[in-house]
């Protein structure tokens, strides 16, 4: 292996300095990499992942082919992922961070990402605010951190109901900046825009461009040095699984939504499912079932804990039913006891009749989506949409990935 790895930076060596001795044009007529080209790919990257990445980025030089070979993105990941620096979940995000004015126009379709390319810009890019526009609560934090710093109230009911949008989002981050004691001219930010339109109709269109530019006019404003405003919440969690492209499940504070993204793009013309089922439902499906049993609570506090503590998606729904499920929790000096309402709660995600809605069910739901992308061919390659990622505080549901 090291007589391998001394022949190839001979080569590099060699190409180099005829390179800088001569005007001849090798990048145009060099289409192999001679001896190399019996090398299978996969064992060549293997090897070179021994050279490091500025040694690897060094044989771009010698042809169009080494060049080819050398981007590709499986070398680059590792390097990434290998860093000594950790691998940032949102880093997808922040090298894509828009600075300043003028405004800049952004393509629908979004250029396959070059890992390489990322690598490069990756050491220029500070740690970043991160933060989470959801329709029941806003989170934020750090980019290098796994979890969110704190949580509070979405920008919607920031100000008077009246006030122009502009200065409801300017309280709205300057709330944010102020409880991360962090100065705005600082740090860079990548914030998720929320999404109350998921059709691809015109007036949808221009609803969602003008929250965006509201977005960036408002940060701006504030001196905030770079800023990356992503479509939905679900592109954010799919940065945060390491993935580009994908279905991404986000079971929100009011609704769930089945979002295929492709390269960081949403793919509205393949077809966003929209369920009018979220975490609020079932917070108040279980309230009315320990009404009915007649269990006496002080608020939805105390029912919003017992559904995260107690609440389960049985495997088999009707085996459960057979089964004692019974368990107890404290809520305030309280002590609640819960059965067939663990279960149950979680369920009408999937049958969402026990809740008296007429919807298709969850699992219903990601099949279709994945039809849709199947159908819509937008690469050769399926396999972009058979990632699933889940999102959003009851997918930590025992059984929910099941």
């Amino acid at each position: 292996m090291s007589t391998f790895l001394r022949k190839v930076w001979e080569s590099v060596s060699y190409r180099s300095n005829s390179n800088s001795n001569s005007n001849y044009d090798y990048t145009s007529h060099c289409s192999s990499t001679g001896a190399f080209d019996r090398l299978p790919l996969d064992i060549f990257i293997i090897i070179v992942k021994f050279l490091g990445p500025k040694d690897s980025a060094k044989l771009c030089a010698v042809c169009k082919s080494w060049k080819l070979i050398v981007s590709d993105n499986r070398l680059w990941i590792y390097f990434l992922q290998n860093q000594r620096e950790p691998w940032d979940s949102n880093f997808f995000g922040e090298t894509h961070l828009r600075l300043g004015y003028p405004h800049r126009t952004f393509p629908y379709q979004m250029p396959e990402l070059s890992f390489m390319h990322i690598y490069g810009q990756r050491a220029q890019v500070p740690g970043s605010v991160i933060i989470e526009v959801g329709s029941g609560y806003c989170k934020f934090g750090w980019s290098k951190y796994a979890s969110p710093s704190g949580r509070f109230a979405t920008f919607l009911e920031f100000g008077n109901i009246e006030s122009p949008i502009y200065s409801r989002l300017r309280h709205f981050f300057a709330t944010i900046y102020s409880r991360m004691q962090v100065k705005t001219s600082t740090q860079p930010v990548v914030v998720s825009v929320p999404i109350c339109h998921y059709d691809d109709t015109e007036s949808a269109k221009a609803a969602r461009r003008q929250l965006k530019e509201t977005i960036y006019m408002a940060l701006f404003d504030m001196n905030v040095p770079a800023v990356c405003a992503i479509n939905q919440v679900a592109t954010l969690a799919l940065f945060a699984a390491r993935r580009t492209s994908g279905i991404v499940v986000n079971i929100g504070f009011h609704q769930t939504s089945v979002v295929p993204v492709f390269h960081g793009q949403v793919m509205r013309k393949v077809g966003v499912e929209v369920m009018g089922m979220g975490a609020l439902k079932l917070t108040g499906f279980l309230r009315e079932q320990m009404q009915q049993h007649n269990m006496h609570f002080d608020s939805l506090y105390t029912v919003r804990s017992l559904k995260e503590n107690l609440c389960y998606v049985a495997l088999d729904y009707e085996a459960e039913l057979a089964k004692d499920t019974q368990a107890s929790f404290k809520v305030a000096e309280a002590l609640f006891t819960l059965s067939k309402e663990r279960f149950q709660t979680g369920e009408i995600l999937f049958q969402p009749r026990l809740a008296g809605v007429r919807a298709m069910g969850l699992q219903q739901a990601v099949a279709l989506c994945i039809d849709h992308c199947q159908d819509a061919e937008l690469t050769g390659d399926d396999g972009w949409f058979k990632t699933v990622v889940l999102a959003g505080g009851v997918c930590v549901f025992t059984g929910t990935i099941r």
